[in-house]
């Protein structure tokens, strides 16, 4: 064709989780997986999402709101759900607090507009390590039997910001303060921006 005619809808949406801003209870304890190195995972494309269903259903019959997906061996965390996964911790080697998420290199991880944002908008407060490095269940379960675990949320385009407040990891149930101080003011900052209250980074928003 020589020509295309492009259609724009909008419409008005509801919090992404029925819970709306409240915590989420998430399982890692599922036998699927959700990508690999070389497959979809960093595409928004149907296929990325069609075969997370199952698993998310079997997850809601055992009272949890969504899957932590984990990949290899050493059970490293990647997503949860549809959305980018932040960690608030106390770093067992520095002893400095740190906010991990898992690093885009692999392929296999979404990279999403809100987990860019939260990335650059708390390295811009300088106020602890901000890191894009691959956490393993093992080192949170490790971090909250020490008391070093602080916080955890989700992050994602329709979700903006979602607390975490417990992950079952082979059978046991993890609990994490929710809802934050630190997922509290980025959801704050972040939504304050979105809606013009509140100057972003430069560049981040256009008046038109």
């Amino acid at each position: 064709p020589e020509s295309l005619l492009l259609y724009v809808i909008t419409s008005p949406v509801g919090p992404y989780y029925k819970t709306g801003f409240n915590p989420i209870r998430l399982t890692a304890d599922t036998k699927y997986i959700r990508a690999w190195p070389g497959g979809t995972g960093d595409c928004k494309v149907g296929g990325n999402y069609g075969p997370t269903m199952k698993a998310a259903a079997e997850a809601a019959e055992r009272g949890y709101s969504q899957v932590l997906w984990l990949f290899g061996e050493e059970d490293s965390i990647t997503e949860v759900g549809s959305m980018n996964v932040f960690f608030y911790l106390q770093n067992k080697d520095t002893g400095r607090n740190e906010l991990v998420t898992p690093p885009l290199s692999r392929g296999d991880i979404l990279p999403g507009v809100t987990r860019a944002s939260i990335v650059e908008l708390t390295r811009s407060w300088g106020e602890f390590d901000v890191t894009e490095r691959t956490p393993t269940m093992p080192e949170i379960c490790e971090a909250a039997k020490e008391g070093r675990l602080i916080e955890a949320f989700g992050a994602g385009t329709a979700a903006v910001v979602t607390p975490i407040e417990g992950i079952q990891y082979k059978g046991v149930d993890i609990e994490i303060k929710a809802i934050g101080e630190l997922t509290q003011r980025v959801w704050d900052e972040l939504t304050a921006i979105q809606y013009g209250k509140l100057k972003g980074p430069e560049g981040w928003s256009v008046v038109v």
